[in-house]
């Protein structure tokens, strides 16, 4: 089975509804998750196989006159995977600095020899996206990009966050509304690279079918501290097994409280 890289695993899936204690958007606070310079490695892996690498940057940018975050997330195959795959896909975003809502997007894949481009403009005033591939098309306010989707869930407020409740966030990809839905399963301390961290523990809900066995078949674990880092993603994937995307370096954080408390 080939497997994508980069936060792109983690989204290649329909989300489903699902009944829990309550569903919200949950409102950002204010970020001091991260800053200008940060740059998060991560290794994707089955069993003893590393299968790519990918990476996070985050700089500041000038759109339309206004200072804005400017993310880039690159995944790509390495070793024996690229040479039979040979995947590179990148992912940017444009996003204001407060409300985290994205000013445009562009996804350039490359992938074997299937190559793909595209860039969507966000429209706040009236609520659409224009695509460069399909056209332009109806959203819901407050509508995410893959990348700035990946720094709102660092602002979320887990304090306000009961264990069972569903966090929601519409995302557009893919010319496709994608509604992710992500139920909070409290805190859990797992062993990383740099120790034990004490971390927030997430499911996003996924479609049971070709690639997951049950619903609850993905799980995200974030740093429970003001960095709110994903160290961790793992994928329990029919016939594969599980496999993990694992933080294996981090530069320029915006707090130093990241792995105070490893053990």
């Amino acid at each position: 089975m080939k497997i994508r890289l980069g936060l792109l695993i983690i989204l290649l899936f329909k989300v489903l509804y699902v009944d829990a204690q309550e569903i919200f958007t949950t409102p950002v606070k204010a970020n001091h998750a991260f800053i200008k310079g940060e740059k998060l490695t991560y290794q994707i892996k089955y069993k003893f196989v590393v299968g790519g690498i990918t990476t996070f940057s985050l700089n500041e940018a000038i759109y339309k006159g206004e200072k804005v975050f400017h993310a880039l997330a690159v995944g790509q195959t390495t070793g024996l995977a690229n040479v039979i795959y040979g995947v590179e896909d990148s992912y940017e975003s444009w996003f204001d600095k407060e409300t985290n809502l994205p000013f445009k997007s562009i996804r350039d894949i490359h992938e074997g020899r299937y190559k793909k481009y595209n860039e969507v403009i966000y429209n706040r005033e009236n609520n659409t996206v224009n695509s460069k591939l399909s056209g332009v098309h109806s959203v819901p306010s407050k509508i995410l990009d893959l990348t700035s989707t990946f720094y709102y869930l660092r602002r979320v407020d887990f304090s306000k966050v009961n264990e069972g409740d569903v966090v929601f966030v519409n995302m557009y990809f893919s010319d496709e509304l994608f509604p992710f839905r992500l139920k909070y399963k409290g805190k859990e301390t797992i062993r990383t690279k740099f120790g034990k961290i004490e971390c927030h523990k997430i499911k996003p809900v996924v479609e049971v079918g070709r690639i997951f066995k049950k619903p609850d078949d993905l799980t995200i674990w974030l740093t429970d501290d003001d960095n709110c880092i994903p160290v961790q993603v793992r994928m329990k994937i029919r016939v594969v097994g599980a496999v993990y995307l694992k933080l294996i370096n981090y530069e320029n954080t915006a707090n130093n409280s990241i792995f105070l408390n490893k053990n």
